[in-house]
């Protein structure tokens, strides 16, 4: 893979770290690279490596990428996804676990892939793969911001930044199932499924590293409200500025002005 492009500009906020790239395609080819040398460096260090993926069409500049990556031995690697609708046939496209086999566990093959089971006694699937979860330490995160400040599926409603948690069943509200419309996923809002699985923040947070990405002009207000609002479940993007070590990719379209 290329070297991934340099930032038009960076800069801080709080904690975070906020890179914005001339396009959407720059931007996927620059988080792809950091991502890849952050796994090779870890894998360096110790035996395998816990990962979680988002699912959206956000992600699809930056998993194109990563599966290029070289010197990555993904068979020491555990990968996760965050999110799952729940109600969906087993084989519906839709699928969140559908979307990233095809986009990248079936290209790279990890040595281990946990897929949440939305067709599951959903209590009964909290429980199991909170315990997956739970085994060890996280390492890493790659996700994005949902039109309306969510992170997996934490919409404001149910957003809860000291959640005991660690998977739990939740109501998608309205703004969020429209943009599951909007990215084409599903033709008509009565298609979008109402509940859904999701780890809970506190859960996502505990990673090592955390890798955002999070491009287009439909993302900006939600942005904007992360970078420049309170540190809320209001906007429940904006607790990536209290992380450690979070690296927000953006694209021009995505980046709010000053």
């Amino acid at each position: 893979m290329m070297r991934a492009p340099s930032a038009e500009r960076a800069w801080t906020i709080d904690r975070m770290q906020i890179r914005q790239y001339s396009s959407r395609d720059e931007m996927g080819r620059a988080a792809a690279d950091d991502v890849a040398e952050a796994m090779r460096e870890k894998l360096k260090s110790q035996g395998t490596l816990r990962m979680i993926f988002a699912a959206a069409p956000s992600q699809n500049e930056f998993l194109h990428y990563l599966v290029q990556a070289e010197g990555i031995d993904w068979k020491r690697v555990t990968a996760f996804h965050m999110d799952e609708y729940i109600g969906l046939s087993p084989g519906a496209p839709q699928l969140f676990s559908h979307f990233l086999t095809t986009k990248l566990f079936s290209r790279v093959n990890p040595g281990e892939v946990h897929l949440m089971n939305g067709s599951a006694d959903p209590m009964q699937e909290c429980k199991r793969y909170a315990g997956l979860l739970q085994e060890a330490p996280l390492d890493i995160v790659c996700l994005g911001i949902g039109e309306n400040g969510h992170i997996a599926f934490n919409d404001p409603p149910v957003a809860d930044f000291n959640d005991p948690s660690t998977v739990k069943r939740v109501q998608l509200d309205d703004l969020c199932r429209e943009q599951q419309v909007h990215d084409g996923c599903f033709a008509l809002l009565e298609n979008v499924p109402e509940y859904a699985l999701t780890m809970t923040i506190p859960a996502l947070v505990s990673a090592e590293k955390l890798f955002c990405i999070v491009p287009g002009v439909s993302k900006r207000n939600a942005v904007q409200g992360a970078l420049k609002g309170p540190v809320s479940p209001s906007c429940p993007a904006s607790v990536l500025r209290t992380h450690r070590d979070c690296l927000l990719y953006l694209d021009r379209d995505s980046c709010p002005g000053d």
